[in-house]
Protein backbone atom coordinates (compact mmCIF):
# COMPACT_ATOMS: atom_id res chain seq x y z
CA UNK A 1 0.00 0.00 0.00
CA UNK A 2 0.91 3.24 -0.88
CA UNK A 3 2.03 5.62 2.24
CA UNK A 4 0.04 8.88 2.57
CA UNK A 5 0.34 11.97 4.35
CA UNK A 6 0.33 15.54 4.96
CA UNK A 7 2.39 18.57 5.68
CA UNK A 8 2.06 21.22 8.65
CA UNK A 9 3.84 24.15 6.68
CA UNK A 10 5.33 26.35 9.07
CA UNK A 11 4.45 29.21 7.20
CA UNK A 12 1.81 28.72 10.02
CA UNK A 13 2.59 29.76 13.76
CA UNK A 14 3.35 27.30 16.34
CA UNK A 15 0.40 28.06 17.91
CA UNK A 16 -1.46 26.48 15.26
CA UNK A 17 -0.31 23.03 15.43
CA UNK A 18 -1.75 21.23 18.43
CA UNK A 19 -5.48 21.35 16.39
CA UNK A 20 -3.68 19.93 13.21
CA UNK A 21 -2.33 17.21 15.41
CA UNK A 22 -5.60 16.10 16.85
CA UNK A 23 -7.43 16.22 13.70
CA UNK A 24 -4.99 14.63 12.32
CA UNK A 25 -4.88 11.64 14.90
CA UNK A 26 -8.30 11.32 14.97
CA UNK A 27 -8.81 11.29 11.11
CA UNK A 28 -7.00 8.52 11.01
CA UNK A 29 -3.78 10.48 9.34
CA UNK A 30 -0.86 8.02 8.71
CA UNK A 31 2.06 10.56 8.98
CA UNK A 32 1.96 14.49 9.38
CA UNK A 33 5.73 16.23 8.50
CA UNK A 34 6.80 18.86 9.97
CA UNK A 35 9.87 21.35 8.01
CA UNK A 36 12.95 23.16 10.05
CA UNK A 37 13.03 25.58 7.85
CA UNK A 38 14.76 28.97 8.67
CA UNK A 39 14.02 30.93 10.44
CA UNK A 40 10.36 29.59 11.69
CA UNK A 41 9.74 26.55 14.19
CA UNK A 42 12.24 24.09 15.28
CA UNK A 43 11.69 20.64 14.04
CA UNK A 44 12.82 18.46 17.19
CA UNK A 45 10.37 20.82 19.85
CA UNK A 46 7.43 21.02 17.30
CA UNK A 47 7.62 17.16 16.71
CA UNK A 48 7.90 16.46 20.00
CA UNK A 49 5.04 18.69 21.26
CA UNK A 50 3.06 17.00 18.35
CA UNK A 51 3.84 13.28 19.68
CA UNK A 52 3.14 14.09 22.96
CA UNK A 53 -0.84 16.10 21.65
CA UNK A 54 -1.96 12.52 19.46
CA UNK A 55 -1.76 8.96 20.05
CA UNK A 56 -1.05 7.19 16.73
CA UNK A 57 -0.09 9.33 14.07
CA UNK A 58 3.50 9.27 12.77
CA UNK A 59 5.55 12.72 13.16
CA UNK A 60 8.18 13.29 10.25
CA UNK A 61 10.68 15.93 10.40
CA UNK A 62 11.72 16.48 6.85
CA UNK A 63 14.25 17.84 7.07
CA UNK A 64 16.88 18.72 10.02
CA UNK A 65 19.82 21.26 8.57
CA UNK A 66 22.87 19.11 9.47
CA UNK A 67 25.37 22.18 9.28
CA UNK A 68 22.99 23.89 12.12
CA UNK A 69 23.54 20.44 14.29
CA UNK A 70 26.19 18.59 15.65
CA UNK A 71 25.17 14.87 15.69
CA UNK A 72 25.77 14.30 18.92
CA UNK A 73 23.26 16.63 19.83
CA UNK A 74 20.58 15.21 16.81
CA UNK A 75 21.60 11.56 17.95
CA UNK A 76 20.11 12.71 21.86
CA UNK A 77 17.20 14.32 20.72
CA UNK A 78 16.36 11.36 18.14
CA UNK A 79 16.63 9.08 21.12
CA UNK A 80 14.53 10.67 23.68
CA UNK A 81 11.62 11.41 21.05
CA UNK A 82 11.72 7.12 20.26
CA UNK A 83 11.84 6.29 23.76
CA UNK A 84 9.38 8.65 24.52
CA UNK A 85 6.91 7.64 21.72
CA UNK A 86 8.45 3.90 20.03
CA UNK A 87 8.23 3.87 16.44
CA UNK A 88 6.25 7.28 15.87
CA UNK A 89 8.83 9.74 14.86
CA UNK A 90 10.42 9.79 11.68
CA UNK A 91 13.41 11.97 11.22
CA UNK A 92 14.72 13.04 7.97
CA UNK A 93 18.48 15.12 7.81
CA UNK A 94 20.01 16.95 4.83
CA UNK A 95 22.04 19.82 3.53
CA UNK A 96 19.40 22.37 4.21
CA UNK A 97 19.28 25.48 1.59
CA UNK A 98 22.79 27.11 1.50
CA UNK A 99 21.76 30.67 1.23
CA UNK A 100 19.82 30.40 5.25
CA UNK A 101 23.47 28.08 6.12
CA UNK A 102 25.34 31.06 5.15
CA UNK A 103 23.36 33.76 6.89
CA UNK A 104 23.80 32.01 10.38
CA UNK A 105 27.68 31.28 9.49
CA UNK A 106 27.22 27.19 8.95
CA UNK A 107 27.64 27.36 5.32
CA UNK A 108 30.52 24.36 4.78
CA UNK A 109 32.84 23.80 1.75
CA UNK A 110 31.33 20.55 0.97
CA UNK A 111 27.90 19.51 1.79
CA UNK A 112 28.14 15.88 0.43
CA UNK A 113 31.03 15.45 3.00
CA UNK A 114 29.62 16.91 6.14
CA UNK A 115 26.23 14.92 5.40
CA UNK A 116 27.79 11.33 5.03
CA UNK A 117 29.90 11.74 8.26
CA UNK A 118 26.66 12.80 10.27
CA UNK A 119 24.81 10.13 8.83
CA UNK A 120 27.22 7.34 9.65
CA UNK A 121 28.03 8.99 13.32
CA UNK A 122 24.54 9.15 13.61
CA UNK A 123 23.20 5.70 13.00
CA UNK A 124 25.64 4.06 14.58
CA UNK A 125 25.22 6.53 17.54
CA UNK A 126 21.47 5.15 17.76
CA UNK A 127 21.70 1.73 17.44
CA UNK A 128 24.06 1.87 20.50
CA UNK A 129 27.30 1.92 19.83
CA UNK A 130 30.35 3.59 21.10
CA UNK A 131 31.91 6.14 18.49
CA UNK A 132 35.52 7.50 18.33
CA UNK A 133 35.70 9.44 15.02
CA UNK A 134 37.70 12.42 12.99
CA UNK A 135 36.21 13.27 10.19
CA UNK A 136 36.35 16.65 8.22
CA UNK A 137 33.60 17.98 9.51
CA UNK A 138 32.31 15.09 12.47
CA UNK A 139 34.68 14.05 15.30
CA UNK A 140 33.49 12.01 18.27
CA UNK A 141 36.09 10.71 21.18
CA UNK A 142 34.26 8.10 22.61
CA UNK A 143 30.94 9.05 22.55
CA UNK A 144 27.46 6.43 23.16
CA UNK A 145 24.24 7.32 24.53
CA UNK A 146 23.05 6.52 27.98
CA UNK A 147 19.72 6.17 26.71
CA UNK A 148 19.90 4.36 22.82
CA UNK A 149 16.81 3.92 21.01
CA UNK A 150 15.52 0.28 22.00
CA UNK A 151 14.87 -0.60 18.65
CA UNK A 152 15.45 0.39 14.73
CA UNK A 153 15.22 4.09 14.31
CA UNK A 154 14.64 4.96 10.71
CA UNK A 155 16.78 8.43 9.72
CA UNK A 156 15.91 10.02 5.90
CA UNK A 157 18.17 11.99 4.07
CA UNK A 158 16.88 14.79 2.01
CA UNK A 159 18.33 14.37 -1.57
CA UNK A 160 18.12 16.09 -5.06
CA UNK A 161 21.46 16.06 -7.29
CA UNK A 162 22.83 12.62 -8.10
CA UNK A 163 25.70 12.44 -5.67
CA UNK A 164 23.14 12.88 -2.55
CA UNK A 165 20.79 10.16 -4.05
CA UNK A 166 23.53 8.21 -4.26
CA UNK A 167 24.98 9.17 -0.89
CA UNK A 168 21.43 8.43 0.55
CA UNK A 169 20.86 5.34 -1.16
CA UNK A 170 24.20 4.04 0.49
CA UNK A 171 24.06 5.72 4.11
CA UNK A 172 20.55 6.15 4.92
CA UNK A 173 17.37 4.65 5.48
CA UNK A 174 15.54 6.24 3.21
CA UNK A 175 15.26 9.32 1.03
CA UNK A 176 12.87 12.55 1.20
CA UNK A 177 12.53 14.54 -2.24
CA UNK A 178 10.66 17.68 -2.62
CA UNK A 179 7.78 18.89 -4.51
CA UNK A 180 9.75 20.08 -6.82
CA UNK A 181 10.04 16.56 -8.90
CA UNK A 182 8.10 15.02 -11.08
CA UNK A 183 7.37 11.08 -11.74
CA UNK A 184 10.28 11.31 -14.09
CA UNK A 185 12.84 12.33 -11.72
CA UNK A 186 11.29 9.93 -8.94
CA UNK A 187 12.41 6.97 -11.15
CA UNK A 188 15.75 8.59 -11.67
CA UNK A 189 16.00 9.32 -8.18
CA UNK A 190 15.18 5.78 -7.51
CA UNK A 191 18.01 4.44 -10.12
CA UNK A 192 20.26 6.43 -8.45
CA UNK A 193 19.57 5.53 -4.65
CA UNK A 194 19.71 2.20 -5.83
CA UNK A 195 23.08 2.50 -7.29
CA UNK A 196 24.00 3.30 -3.99
CA UNK A 197 22.99 0.94 -2.07
CA UNK A 198 24.65 -1.47 -4.10
CA UNK A 199 28.04 0.45 -3.78
CA UNK A 200 27.63 -0.29 -0.18
CA UNK A 201 26.18 -3.67 -0.60
CA UNK A 202 22.81 -2.54 1.21
CA UNK A 203 19.84 -5.07 0.88
CA UNK A 204 17.62 -3.86 3.65
CA UNK A 205 14.43 -1.42 2.52
CA UNK A 206 14.62 1.95 1.78
CA UNK A 207 11.38 3.99 1.60
CA UNK A 208 11.27 7.03 -0.74
CA UNK A 209 8.56 9.60 0.22
CA UNK A 210 7.87 12.04 -2.00
CA UNK A 211 6.12 16.15 -1.29
CA UNK A 212 3.59 16.53 -3.90
CA UNK A 213 2.26 20.09 -3.89
CA UNK A 214 -1.39 19.78 -3.72
CA UNK A 215 -4.23 22.44 -3.87
CA UNK A 216 -8.41 21.69 -3.67
CA UNK A 217 -11.28 23.77 -3.52
CA UNK A 218 -12.83 26.92 -5.84
CA UNK A 219 -9.69 28.38 -6.53
CA UNK A 220 -6.69 25.45 -6.06
CA UNK A 221 -5.62 26.15 -9.53
CA UNK A 222 -4.91 29.95 -8.94
CA UNK A 223 -3.33 29.26 -5.72
CA UNK A 224 -0.96 26.26 -7.38
CA UNK A 225 -0.12 27.72 -10.46
CA UNK A 226 1.28 31.14 -8.10
CA UNK A 227 3.11 28.58 -6.20
CA UNK A 228 4.87 27.21 -8.81
CA UNK A 229 5.80 30.48 -10.17
CA UNK A 230 6.70 31.50 -7.21
CA UNK A 231 9.10 29.22 -6.65
CA UNK A 232 10.13 29.08 -10.27
CA UNK A 233 9.18 25.85 -11.77
CA UNK A 234 5.57 26.46 -13.38
CA UNK A 235 7.78 25.16 -16.63
CA UNK A 236 8.38 22.00 -15.49
CA UNK A 237 5.73 19.33 -16.82
CA UNK A 238 3.68 16.98 -14.32
CA UNK A 239 4.62 19.09 -11.17
CA UNK A 240 2.17 19.72 -8.37
CA UNK A 241 -1.76 18.74 -8.64
CA UNK A 242 -4.72 20.87 -8.49
CA UNK A 243 -8.66 19.22 -8.00
CA UNK A 244 -10.58 17.19 -5.56
CA UNK A 245 -10.03 13.63 -4.31
CA UNK A 246 -9.76 12.04 -7.37
CA UNK A 247 -7.76 14.23 -9.09
CA UNK A 248 -5.28 14.26 -6.32
CA UNK A 249 -5.32 9.97 -5.70
CA UNK A 250 -4.29 9.73 -9.53
CA UNK A 251 -1.71 12.19 -8.88
CA UNK A 252 -0.54 10.12 -6.04
CA UNK A 253 -0.75 7.12 -7.57
CA UNK A 254 1.77 8.28 -10.90
CA UNK A 255 4.25 9.02 -8.47
CA UNK A 256 3.47 5.88 -6.81
CA UNK A 257 4.34 4.13 -9.99
CA UNK A 258 7.36 6.00 -10.82
CA UNK A 259 8.90 4.47 -7.30
CA UNK A 260 7.39 6.71 -4.14
CA UNK A 261 6.96 4.39 -1.24
CA UNK A 262 5.27 7.29 0.50
CA UNK A 263 3.45 10.42 -1.10
CA UNK A 264 3.03 13.37 1.30
CA UNK A 265 0.61 16.19 0.25
CA UNK A 266 2.14 19.72 0.76
CA UNK A 267 -0.42 22.48 0.89
CA UNK A 268 0.42 25.77 -0.92
CA UNK A 269 1.70 27.99 1.64
CA UNK A 270 -1.39 30.25 1.27
CA UNK A 271 -3.91 26.97 2.32
CA UNK A 272 -6.93 28.80 3.85
CA UNK A 273 -8.18 25.47 5.90
CA UNK A 274 -5.32 23.69 7.12
CA UNK A 275 -7.47 21.51 9.09
CA UNK A 276 -9.90 21.16 6.15
CA UNK A 277 -6.89 19.73 4.39
CA UNK A 278 -5.48 17.04 6.66
CA UNK A 279 -9.32 15.98 6.75
CA UNK A 280 -9.11 15.73 3.08
CA UNK A 281 -6.09 13.99 3.28
CA UNK A 282 -6.95 11.13 5.54
CA UNK A 283 -10.44 10.63 4.67
CA UNK A 284 -11.27 11.72 1.28
CA UNK A 285 -7.91 10.88 -1.07
CA UNK A 286 -6.88 7.91 1.38
CA UNK A 287 -10.18 6.11 0.30
CA UNK A 288 -9.08 6.06 -3.54
CA UNK A 289 -5.49 4.99 -3.00
CA UNK A 290 -4.74 1.54 -2.86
Amino acid sequence: MTGLGAVFRPQLPPERLREVVRLADAAGLEELWLWEDCFREGGISAAAAALAWSEQVRVGVGLLPVPLRNVAITAMEVATLDRLFPGRAIVGVGHGVQDWMGQVGARVESPVTLLREHLDALRALLRGERLTTEGRYVTLDDVALDWPPTGPVEILAGAGGPRTLRLSGAAADGTILTASTPPDGVRRARQLIDEGRESAGRTDPHRLVVYLLTATGPDATARLRAELTDEGVEAVPDLGVAGDAATVAKAVQRLAKAGADTVVLQPTGDEPDPEAFVRFTAEEVRALVP
